[in-house]
């Protein structure tokens, strides 16, 4: 079975759609979280996962999208919740805040969490993905996001992956991330694909986001 793996959306349409068009012949896409958040599309992009994806995970945005002056000392982040709570119906709302904390895929052979499998809202960087082979001792892999940072390990025979960020990447390459899983095999196909962040930064521009929101997907970071 061949899945496509997307994360951290965070409401950027243009990425989405373009990952979307980029991403081979997939049986099913499963959406590790943050599907909202900083960027000026949330309604969009939710009705775009909501859509395609058989699993999706709850990412912290999603969690507090209902209560942005948690992140008053990040107004990137405070922003685009205020943006997202404005522009969701209710109905939308109440999707997000059923999510999943974890979930399976892969006829439950890999696990799906957004951050650290037990401390919620934890980063997970790359350097750290040897302390999760505690996690998937019962399954063939692991995969998460939050750090926007996309990498895999192999750790004893087991997958630990994070996708990267489709609509907000920081590990300095401003390309929309994703990857391709082929449970039966194996094979991982950890890819980048353009977009235009042109037209993201000028809808940012024209919706009053704060300006840097748009500046640092020119940059990666």
């Amino acid at each position: 079975m061949r899945i496509g793996i997307v994360s951290d959306i965070h409401a950027n349409l243009p990425a989405l759609e373009a990952v979307l068009d980029d991403m081979p012949a997939v049986d099913e896409i499963v959406c590790g979280g943050d599907v909202v958040g900083y960027n000026p599309w949330p309604r969009a992009c939710l009705e775009r996962v909501r859509e395609l994806a058989t699993v999706t995970v709850q990412g912290n945005h999603d969690r507090t999208v209902e209560t942005p002056g948690r992140y008053a000392g990040n107004r990137m982040a405070e922003a685009g919740l205020e943006r997202a709570k404005e522009e969701l119906s209710a109905a939308q709302l109440e999707w997000l805040a059923a999510l999943p904390r974890t979930e399976t895929f892969g006829d439950g052979r890999y696990l799906l969490v957004h951050s650290h499998p037990e401390r919620l809202g934890a980063y997970v960087y790359p350097r750290q993905f040897p302390e999760l082979r505690p996690y998937v001792e019962e399954y063939d892999g692991l995969v998460l996001g939050h750090t926007h940072i996309q990498h895999e390990a192999r750790i004893d025979d087991r997958l630990i992956l994070n996708p990267g960020s489709v609509g907000q990447p920081r590990d300095e390459d401003p390309r929309a991330a994703y990857a391709v899983l082929d449970t039966e095999t194996g094979e991982l196909d950890l890819r980048r694909v353009e977009y235009d962040i042109q037209t993201v930064d000028d809808e940012i521009a024209a919706t009053g986001l704060p300006e840097r929101t748009g500046e640092r997907l020119f940059e990666g970071r």
